[in-house]
């Protein structure tokens, strides 16, 4: 079956060799990873998921996703293969192994962290079954023996009709984590890991009327005001927010992802945190209302739109770069948090999830919650832990104990571009 792309166009230009857009989920085993075990899993996964196994191909100024029968890849080695290269079999996604870590990389357009979590869930339920010989529930898995609704196939955005007319919001420009520490943008990205039991932070969550997306926001918001107390720009976190609810497509496999601005201003700055988290979930609650999240999405198919409408590679790269850019300018951080992973009785072998994701903001957090803990891997494009380090003392005057990773160099799987081989 092809598939013409629509929401893989934006991401597919504003990737580049050695800032792919792509995620990569590492996983840290209970025990190391069994060869056997995960080509068994990978490959009766990958028949779950027939839409990800697709190769690109390009028709005059199209693309489309045409299916790839080629076993996907799994590499001896944590760094992974390009995707869409003869090395992933021209797939899009890959896996790869070293010692007790097992890793999944995606290309971002394809799909995101919630279309992610469904393959691992997958895989886990067959890779720890095979690994360890043991019967595990199926409930809440997709497996092989389903029959796919075509609820997954479809794109939701190329369907939806009579989206409303996108409202322009004129905004000061926020803080900008770069200028105000005087920090360049450094060629590999950095990760500080910060874990924390997630009873215990649920617990705080709940005693401040918190969910914990809008509490990493807030800790991250009140972290930097500390650091820069008399900075005349606004602090302003993006939380992202999952499209699929507005758009009535929960099973939809591809990449639906917008965002609420969550603004840190004087009359916050003076309150106690349960005030403020109160009023950054009445921010998250007006911006997820449907119709502001199908503005959002009009609003990226009006800029899909015009950049299939140019005919030259050169302006469509001109044009991707220019969006990003004004992303890059629209908040101060980026917090992400798909949910808890709910991977089934699969999970207690997981000891350390960690998602990696290309980033546009200088700081980008991703929130996982797998087996019992919580992760706050901060992605950013320098290697100062001014601002993780400032995180942390939130952490502690708040009493929530932590365990802290130093500092690692992010590694993103690159993606063969079909312009860079003409």
């Amino acid at each position: 079956m092809e598939q013409k792309l629509f929401t893989e166009i934006l991401p597919l230009y504003k990737s580049k060799k050695n800032h792919p857009y792509a995620m990569r989920i590492r996983m840290r085993m209970r025990d190391m990873v069994d060869a056997a075990a995960l080509r068994y899993a990978v490959d009766i996964t990958m028949k779950r998921y027939p839409y990800f196994c697709v190769r690109l191909q390009e028709d005059g100024n199209e693309f489309f996703f045409a299916d790839n029968p080629s076993p996907v890849v799994i590499s001896r080695s944590p760094h992974g293969v390009d995707l869409n290269s003869e090395a992933s079999n021209f797939h899009m996604i890959s896996f790869s192994c070293d010692a007790d870590w097992l890793i999944l990389d995606v290309f971002h357009g394809l799909t995101d962290a919630t279309g992610a979590y469904e393959v691992i869930r997958t895989l886990l339920y067959y890779y720890c079954s095979r690994r360890y010989d043991v019967q595990l529930s199926a409930q809440g898995i997709r497996t092989v023996k389903d029959e796919i609704p075509l609820a997954e196939w479809e794109c939701p955005v190329m369907k939806a009709a009579n989206l409303p007319t996108p409202k322009r919001y004129e905004m000061p420009q926020p803080l900008n984590l770069n200028t105000a520490a005087n920090l360049r943008n450094e060629k590999c990205s950095t990760v500080y890991s910060i874990l924390t039991a997630e009873h215990d932070f649920m617990r705080f969550n709940r005693a401040n009327g918190a969910s914990p997306g809008t509490m990493v926001s807030m800790l991250l918001s009140r972290a930097i005001a500390r650091l820069f107390p008399d900075a005349k720009e606004p602090i302003r976190m993006i939380l992202c927010v999952n499209q699929r609810k507005a758009l009535h497509a929960p099973l939809a496999h591809q990449s639906l992802v917008g965002g609420a601005l969550l603004s840190y201003g004087e009359p916050l700055r003076n309150q106690q945190l349960p005030q403020q988290i109160k009023a950054y979930r009445e921010m998250v609650l007006d911006q997820t209302a449907e119709e502001k999240v199908l503005s959002g999405v009009s609003a990226t198919v009006g800029l899909t739109k015009m950049l299939l409408s140019e005919t030259s590679t050169e302006k469509r790269i001109g044009m991707a770069a220019s969006v990003d850019e004004m992303a890059s300018r629209a908040g101060t951080a980026c917090i992400s948090y798909v949910g808890k992973a709910n991977f089934g009785e699969a999970e207690k072998y997981v000891r350390e999830f960690h998602l990696w994701s290309y980033n546009s903001l200088p700081v980008t957090i991703q929130i996982s919650a797998v087996n019992g803990k919580f992760t706050f891997d901060f992605i950013q494009k320098f290697h100062s832990p001014m601002y993780v380090n400032a995180f942390q003392k939130e952490l502690d005057d708040q009493g929530i104990s932590y365990d802290f990773q130093d500092g690692m160099i992010q590694e993103l799987p690159n993606i063969r571009l079909p312009w860079s081989e003409s």
